[in-house]
């Protein structure tokens, strides 16, 4: 794939970004470094090789599930733009139709 001034635009407008000239150069740089390191890695033989789901083989250690109250509702509300006794307000969202 060639990394020119025409991807990079591509690429800025899909991500709503804008780039200086300076920048387009460093972007276009990073990229072809990128791919060029992606052709390098499919160079190498994976043939015979199980694909990884872990990176090491240690097991995710779990705690028991606890209940306990860290903030009080008056806390979690105090600072709350809209707020109804108990409760949060806020704007609705979904639109029946």
């Amino acid at each position: 794939m060639k990394i020119n001034n025409e991807l990079i635009d591509k690429i800025a407008s899909l991500s709503k970004l804008e780039f200086e000239r300076e920048e387009k150069a460093a972007i276009k740089s990073d990229l072809t470094r990128m791919l060029d390191f992606i052709e390098k890695l499919q160079s190498v033989p994976t043939e015979g090789v199980e694909p990884l789901i872990y990176m090491t083989d240690e097991k995710g250690k779990t705690r028991l599930d606890e209940s306990k109250v860290t903030i009080s509702k008056e806390e979690a509300l105090k600072n709350a733009p809209q707020k109804d006794s108990f409760y949060f307000k806020v704007p609705k969202v979904i639109n029946k139709g």
